[in-house]
């Protein structure tokens, strides 16, 4: 299958009635991505602001090519080296060259299937991306194998929101405990800025404590300009589907993420509104936020979410462990729909026969086809 440079990058096209993508050939990156829905193209993925520029050779090759949504193995970066493994930032998996493998159509579903073979800890991880006449949404399957011991993980969806102050708002299935990083993730010594309070819990993404006193409400973006934000949600136990939703009300839609959460516990969001002035970010990455579905804990790399943290402790799964003899599948769900008039926030997403249900918390529905079983699904391509 022939590559086609998008944005500077050598990526793999492929689509279906419903849906068209681009997968990077370096980091395998997801973007762009447009969902045909009720006669509307949404295209819900953020490139970088550089992404059309002639990149630093110097940056590390996830900055270079940084758009959409990728995945992660280990999840974050360490000051620390774990057992002799130099894993770059978001590891191999977001920035290493994938080899094609194949593009096939049956059914009306497309595959592409990718391979990395791993050298920090090695091993082979394939990536599967499906999508299906109309389904308004791509199923991603990663499908790790071959190596053993602790690892931390995740998705690295990243969205646009439109300019104005509040126009998209997130919303999530129930969580177990909400905490700002622990750590400190704007350091105005290296021109970074954060305004969230480090290691503060919350139970509400509505009131989350911030530097200065006040609570800020995190479930309306963007805001807080000219500050980067991290926080963590752990899942609330034995929920049936784990969803994160960002409802854009005035342009009528709303882009959603399902997962399991036996692989997928936590959610990390990195809210992106020009608190960043070191290259290649100098002040210009705004009004973008991070929806990562992860096993880890939030971004602090593998030593930090293999060893002893303050989520193990209070029992939250934050890495896996691999073993030689059982790869590991984790599968995830990126969907968007057209919503109604006075559709205001995604309240609940709700398995039907034939997809799932959104609730907004004003009352109105929408049905979405989607094959919700893959969430549970094994191998098979």
């Amino acid at each position: 299958m022939k590559t086609k440079t998008i944005a500077g990058e050598p990526s793999w096209e492929f689509r279906s009635k419903t849906v068209q993508a681009a997968l990077t050939q370096r980091g395998g990156h997801l973007s762009p991505v447009v969902y045909h829905v009720d006669g509307r193209k949404l295209a819900p993925f953020a490139p970088s602001p550089w992404a059309s520029e002639r990149p630093d050779p110097a940056l590390p090759p996830i900055l270079q090519v940084l758009r959409g949504d990728f995945f992660c193995m280990p999840f974050g970066a360490s000051d620390r080296t774990f057992r002799a493994e130099p894993h770059p930032i978001h590891g191999e998996t977001a920035n290493a060259h994938w080899t094609f493998q194949s593009c096939t159509t049956s059914n009306g579903r497309t595959w592409l299937h990718t391979r990395l073979a791993t050298t920090v800890r090695k091993g082979t991880v394939d990536k599967y991306l499906m999508v299906a006449d109309g389904h308004p949404a791509i199923y991603s399957r990663h499908v790790i194998a071959g190596m053993k011991g602790p690892m931390n993980y995740g998705h690295h969806a990243i969205l646009k929101f439109p300019d104005e102050p509040g126009s998209g708002t997130i919303s999530t299935s129930p969580f177990a405990l909400g905490q700002v990083y622990d750590g400190i993730f704007g350091d105005p010594a290296t021109g970074a800025y954060q305004s969230f309070k480090p290691a503060a819990t919350f139970s509400s993404l509505e009131r989350v404590p911030t530097l200065f006193g006040t609570p800020t409400d995190a479930s309306r973006f963007p805001a807080r300009a000219g500050y980067d934000d991290l926080l963590m949600l752990q899942s609330k136990p034995k929920t049936a589907i784990g969803w994160t939703a960002v409802t854009f009300a005035k342009q009528k839609y709303v882009w959603f993420g399902l997962k399991d959460i036996a692989t997928l516990p936590g959610t990390v969001m990195w809210f992106s509104n020009g608190g960043r002035h070191g290259a290649p970010w100098n002040g210009r990455h705004r009004n973008t936020a991070g929806i990562e579905e992860v096993c880890s804990y939030f971004a602090t790399g593998l030593p930090e979410s293999a060893g002893p943290n303050a989520h193990k402790k209070r029992g939250f799964k934050t890495a896996a462990i691999l073993d030689l003899k059982k790869p590991l599948t984790i599968n995830y769900i990126m969907a968007a729909t057209t919503v109604p008039r006075g559709f205001d926030r995604v309240a609940s997403i709700t398995p039907t026969k034939n997809g799932v249900r959104l609730v907004s918390d004003s009352g109105v529905g929408k049905d979405v086809p989607i094959d919700v079983r893959f969430l549970w699904s094994g191998n098979e391509s």
